[in-house]
């Protein structure tokens, strides 16, 4: 079973590492034919082993440093999650097999995938700070290369730098809770976070809470989500229902005796939680585009599982996090297969979408059907679980959510009144002659309507949870539901019936445009403010250095060697010769007048060659007596 955890995360990581290198090798031909259906095979293997993990419940360690061993484990929570990213991931990368372009880098692209799903499979398995830490850097990376995969257009790369940086600037705190963990405990394991000692444990909460929100597009870093609308359809299918965004969620339901113990985190991740569903339901209301609405959903909708950590309705946050993950991964599969069809994302130009596409639609309608809260689908009944446990904390912070449940409903019900309308002559010909995103298709893939399908009809019986037949068998699954005495769904039903009726009597025609829709599209001034506080200075920062790069430090080591040969051909130049020269003469005269003091006893007299042997002698004899 340990071989089995293992192997859950080394298969996909490693995949997609081979993949994306054989990619860039081969450009063209069978490598980037055979890369969809390889990585399709490689996630279904992937999902057997999550299904095995999940009921074995085994875990795994490797030795690295005191305190700080790289572990794995697979319990309750991260057996749910597994499966959870397990199951979307072959969905998801099938849609992909007839969605992606034939001049696409598609090896890029699955390797990528794939290398994602490990990192998320890692981090929901890992009780160690360093292991997360490894996983959580991994994530990010990869969220950038998937989000930024068309290049050669500035503004997909830009997107893609904004989500990055936004979201790296919050991980910083998960550094920041690994040191207060290490200094507060002496180790860095997860579960003996809530053990830290002194004012250690709140810098901990603090920075774990900073990374979750930040990773889970929670107010005031909500904004990031909405840029990285720009990568391809199958990336927000992935990144943002069960993957990325659902990550900041994960972790904080997983370090809730954390919350718990501070006294102040749990309640303040709660009233981020509502608030951002409140807001961000809003901000919903008012897009104009298919998947802009489908992003501000997804920080709303996460809200709500951040809710439910702060108030430790962990239950509930779970199942709302994997119904969540089901019913948005159609919805922007689908939004991608209208984009492929039709050419477009605006609801404006959306108009009769699901009557043209039946298939499609029918899992489209059901996907915002649940959404919007409508029993028996499975948000009515998680959104219930969750706001039980808030009404138990708090009666403003469970109004906060309810009215944040209300306008779910609100731009469900707006978006499914668009795609059943009637389409006119009119609207058809209008389409036509609008500037479209892209080249429209005419069609929908076989595989990407089953994708579609699948997943929607997922996150519809989810709800089955509450209905007396399923009761016990979801309460033996997932531990239990508690749902209230069902106002929720009285509340939810009753707005979508209005909403629907209203929209559906006008036509489809009530989409909101003009001031109102601009203001609340850039998401309440937030993008602009972290435009100009984090990114456009870390990108004004990249661009000083690559300047000071360019300008100083290359010019300086091409001009050193310059400077260095002119300075010795001017050293030598400058008087250099003429020394040595000089000094080469005066060893010479020396010489010289060595040789004529030797040759002046050279007189041919013996005597006198007699006289210096005496003299020699003489002086050899002091000198033996004198060192004697």
């Amino acid at each position: 079973m340990t071989a089995a955890l293992a192997l859950l995360v080394l298969l996909p990581v490693g995949s997609g590492v081979l993949l994306a290198l054989a990619g860039l090798r081969g450009r063209a031909g069978a490598v980037q034919d055979a890369a969809g259906p390889l990585a399709v095979a490689v996630s279904v293997v992937v999902l057997a082993l999550a299904v095995t993990v999940a009921v074995g419940r085994p875990a795994l360690g490797v030795p690295l440093l005191p305190g700080a061993d790289a572990t794995l484990a697979v319990d309750g929570l991260s057996a749910v999650l597994v499966v959870l990213v397990g199951a979307v991931t072959p969905l998801v990368l099938l849609f992909a097999t007839g969605d992606l372009g034939a001049g696409e880098a598609r090896a890029r692209f699955y390797g990528l995938m794939l290398i994602f799903e490990g990192a998320m499979l890692v981090t929901v398995t890992a009780t160690s700070l360093v292991v997360l830490l490894g996983a959580w850097e991994v994530m990010g990376a990869t969220s950038y290369a998937l989000i930024a995969f068309w290049w050669r257009e500035d503004r997909r790369v830009e997107s893609g730098a904004v989500a990055f940086l936004t979201t790296r600037s919050a991980d910083l705190g998960l550094y920041v809770a690994a040191g207060a963990a290490l200094a507060g405990t002496g180790a860095l394991v997860v579960a003996d976070l809530p053990t830290a000692s002194g004012g250690w444990l709140d810098v901990a909460a603090a920075g774990i809470v900073l990374a979750a929100l930040g990773k889970s597009a929670q107010l005031p870093l909500s904004f990031w989500l909405s840029r990285a609308m720009d990568g391809p359809s199958p990336v927000s299918a992935l990144l943002h229902s069960a993957t990325m965004v659902a990550a900041g969620g994960y972790l904080l339901l997983r370090v809730g005796p954390l919350l718990d113990a501070t006294g102040w985190a749990g309640p303040t991740v709660a009233w981020v939680g509502a608030l951002t569903a409140l807001v961000l339901g809003a901000v919903a209301t008012a897009q104009t585009d298919f998947k802009q609405l489908l992003a501000a959903s997804t920080a709303a909708q996460i809200g709500f599982v951040v809710l439910a950590a702060g108030v430790g309705a962990t239950t509930g946050g779970t199942v709302q996090l994997v119904a969540h993950a089901a019913v948005k991964s159609a919805l922007f599969l689908a939004a991608g297969a209208w984009l492929t069809a039709l050419g477009t994302k605006q609801l404006t130009q959306l108009a009769g979408a699901a009557r043209r596409f039946r298939t499609v639609g029918t899992a489209a309608v059901v996907a915002l059907l649940a959404l919007a809260g409508v029993p028996p689908l499975s948000l009515w009944a998680t959104k219930d679980s969750v706001l039980a446990g808030a009404l138990e904390e708090s009666l403003p912070l469970y109004l906060v959510g309810l009215a944040g449940a209300v306008l779910s409903a609100a731009y469900a019900a707006r978006a499914i009144a668009v795609v059943l309308a009637k389409e006119s002559a009119p609207s058809r010909k209008r389409r036509r002659q609008q500037h479209l995103e892209e080249e429209p298709s005419g069609h929908v893939p076989t595989r990407g309507t089953a994708s579609v399908a699948v997943l929607a009809g997922v996150g519809a019986i989810l709800g089955l949870q509450v209905v007396p037949p399923f009761r016990g068998w979801y309460a033996d699954a997932l531990g239990g539901l508690a749902p209230s005495a069902g106002l929720l769904e009285l509340a939810a039903s009753a707005v979508l019936a209005v909403a629907v009726t209203l929209l559906v009597l006008r036509r489809g025609g009530a989409v909101v445009s003009g001031p109102a829709a601009a203001s609340l599209a850039g998401w309440l001034g937030l993008e602009r403010l972290a435009m100009s506080l984090v990114v456009r200075p870390v990108l004004r920062l990249s661009e000083g250095l690559a300047v000071v790069d360019d300008r100083v430090l290359d010019r300086a080591v091409v001009a050193l060697p310059g400077l260095v040969r002119i300075g010795a051909a001017g050293l030598a130049g400058s008087g250099g010769e003429s020394r040595i020269d000089g000094a080469v003469g005066a060893l010479a005269r020396g010489t010289a007048a060595l040789g004529r003091l030797a040759r002046r006893p050279q007189t041919g007299q013996l005597h006198q060659y007699y006289a210096q042997a005496a003299a020699a002698l003489a002086v050899l004899a002091v000198v033996v007596i004198v060192v004697k």
